[in-house]
């Protein structure tokens, strides 16, 4: 899940991190030794000579997303560091503004919310992408195409819980909190629960009704279980690119009333490097169009109902499409 955006933490944290970016693990990585050359990118390898480093944050899709783009810049001829899988948001960003990182993929909502210090969400996706490339360019920041993904907050159910309760949409939950106030129990992290676009800001959009022990608070990896399960709660805060929503058959309920932010993908690089490494962009860019959201949901399962590593599954991907080739 996201990080929160209370600005007092946020501007905390940005402190911390800029004071001591080795803390989070930005002095260790790994070069990137694949064997992997253009398949329908990268040809000429516009990147050879470049010495470029990618992080990520710590959960699966931001590693596989961060892997991506690392095997891509191998192909293309650069000289790849891995430093993915970087607890929190906030060493990863500052990696990237600082120059310790060239690039990784974030999220559209984040940088609006978390990082820019606004608390209006803007509707329109590709508005939100437009707005965040403007603001973020005096950050020394340069925002890449957005892709489909949308890896934002929702509400899931399992089949039967969604059919007894006929849950459909967010204000029919609003209607169970108030017409069957125990049966809307909502499992979900700790996070969730307090920050404005979560729990504390989709019940007063929806004038949610949750009773005082009604929101169990559990680790995020453990509430699609439970909700599959429904006994202990008979809704879930989800992340909707999360590959275990389709693995449990897990209804997603619509957010009729568009509470939750745009949280769409896309490559945040340091603007001294796409200066340096323009190629960059017609690189990421046929790549990153090609991320949809049920594209994700299955790469994500591979690593978090099947076991699979990152690292092959974004290789694999890759040159399943067709964008590299091993050897």
């Amino acid at each position: 899940m996201r990080p929160a955006r209370v600005r007092t933490a946020v501007a905390g944290a940005l402190l911390l991190a800029a004071a001591g970016l080795s803390g989070c693990g930005l002095t260790s990585g790994s070069p990137l030794a694949d064997s992997v050359r253009p398949g329908s990118i990268g040809k000429g390898r516009p990147l050879e000579g470049a010495q470029l480093t990618v992080t990520s944050k710590e959960f699966t899709e931001q590693i596989i997303l961060g892997q991506i783009m690392g095997l891509v810049f191998k192909a293309a001829g650069a000289e790849v560091l891995d430093r993915t899988n970087i607890q929190g948001s906030i060493g990863a960003r500052e990696a990237v503004k600082s120059g310790a990182a060239d690039g990784m993929y974030e999220y559209t909502g984040t940088a609006w919310i978390t990082y820019l210090g606004h608390t209006k969400r803007v509707v329109d996706p590709h508005e939100q992408w437009e707005a965040v490339r403007e603001e973020d360019r005096r950050n020394g920041i340069t925002w890449l195409s957005a892709a489909p993904l949308n890896n934002t907050y929702a509400l899931v159910a399992n089949q039967a819980n969604a059919q007894k309760y006929r849950l459909r949409t967010l204000s029919d939950v609003a209607r169970l909190t108030k017409k069957d106030p125990g049966a809307a129990t909502i499992c979900g992290g700790s996070e969730f629960s307090v920050r404005e676009d979560g729990l504390p800001g989709v019940a007063k959009t929806y004038g949610f009704a949750l009773r005082r022990g009604n929101f169990k608070k559990m680790d995020d990896g453990v509430v699609y279980a439970q909700v599959a399960e429904g006994a202990a709660c008979a809704l879930g805060v989800a992340a909707t690119t999360d590959g275990r929503i389709p693995e449990l058959k897990l209804k997603v309920l619509e957010d009729d009333r568009h509470f939750f932010p745009n949280y769409n993908a896309a490559p945040e690089m340091n603007s001294a490097t796409m200066r340096k490494y323009p190629a960059i962009a017609d690189l990421l860019t046929p790549i990153t169009k090609r991320l949809t959201g049920a594209e994700a949901q299955r790469l994500n399962a591979r690593v978090d109902v099947d076991g699979e590593d990152p690292h092959e599954v974004a290789k694999d991907w890759l040159v399943r499409e067709g964008f590299i080739r091993e050897g």
